[in-house]
């Protein structure tokens, strides 16, 4: 089975800075209902009565279904969370929300909730997938915790990052290092999407490693910031320019894989991919895309 519209995506000339580039995604024919995401959303976020590691509790008391998208990354409560997998929460209802902690040094001083800059970085939404893959076969969406913890440490380490509580969030130290590679990222912020596109494609070097793509232009328009810098956490800058026809082509790939079909946590229906490096997620709703995002191992 061919995941929604993905076969008939077109794709943009990229925008690169400092050895990233981004690839304008559009997704025609698709047909979504009233949804929101993001700040403004109306979407609270709490800890559970019983406060657990790998759950939060997210309720929406607005009339409109509402997007948390695998890779947020809330700062607060008692530890810093990442979402596991694209939920659409529905309007005037709660669920517990599949969660990785983000922050391994730190239990017990809740703190307001808030959104952080970026979504967690692709290797960690990486580990994410693949843990949740295998928790799902036990009937579970708990994950592989230390996985992620590891690619939290890894980071850091691979920074020169001292943190305290070992937070993913501190990994943004490695760009306010360099004034002005944060200026040219907040610039490419700031132009935020083109009329009309729906998601990014992203290659490092010449190599494609990554794609977010939303079911409408409001969708990635509200996650665009995010989506940008989490591209910018890691210090290497590859070389290459690379290809519109292989980004293209990947996207179709992924498209066409084999997937894991499942309920959705909330609305709509789940596709999980996991082929050979390549591992993704897409969250479809009466037939038609809500989000989809994969990632892929450069060599």
């Amino acid at each position: 089975m061919t995941a929604p519209n993905l076969n008939i995506v077109a794709l943009g000339a990229p925008i690169s800075r400092l050895g990233v580039s981004f690839f304008p995604v559009f997704l025609p024919g698709n047909e979504l209902p009233a949804i929101a995401t993001g700040e403004g959303s109306g979407l609270q976020i709490r800890e559970l009565d019983a406060a657990s590691v790998q759950a939060l509790r997210a309720t929406n008391p607005t009339d409109k279904p509402v997007l948390v998208v695998e890779g947020e990354h809330f700062l607060g409560g008692k530890q810093n969370r990442a979402v596991n997998a694209t939920v659409l929460v529905d309007s005037r209802s709660a669920l517990e929300l599949p969660v990785s902690c983000l922050e391994q040094g730190r239990w017990g001083s809740c703190r307001a909730w808030r959104r952080a800059a970026a979504f967690a970085p692709d290797r960690i939404r990486t580990a994410q997938r693949r843990g949740l893959a295998r928790s799902l076969r036990h009937g579970s969406r708990a994950g592989d915790q230390c996985g992620v913890w590891g690619e939290v440490h890894a980071m850091l380490s691979l920074e020169g990052i001292e943190s305290d509580t070992a937070a993913a969030a501190d990994l943004e130290l490695s760009r306010s290092r360099d004034a002005f590679s944060a200026d040219v990222v907040e610039e490419l912020v700031g132009r935020g999407p083109l009329p009309g596109q729906c998601g990014v494609v992203v290659a490092q070097g010449s190599g494609i490693s990554a794609m977010d793509l939303f079911g409408a232009p409001h969708l990635l328009a509200a996650h665009w910031g995010q989506i940008v810098r989490s591209h910018y956490f890691e210090s290497a800058r590859l070389s290459g320019r690379p290809s519109t026809d292989r980004a293209l082509a990947l996207v179709r790939r992924f498209g066409r894989a084999p997937a894991r079909e499942i309920s959705g946590v909330g609305l709509g229906v789940e596709r999980r991919i996991a082929v050979g490096g390549l591992t993704g997620q897409m969250l479809a709703l009466n037939g038609a895309l809500v989000h989809s995002a994969f990632s892929q191992k450069i060599h």
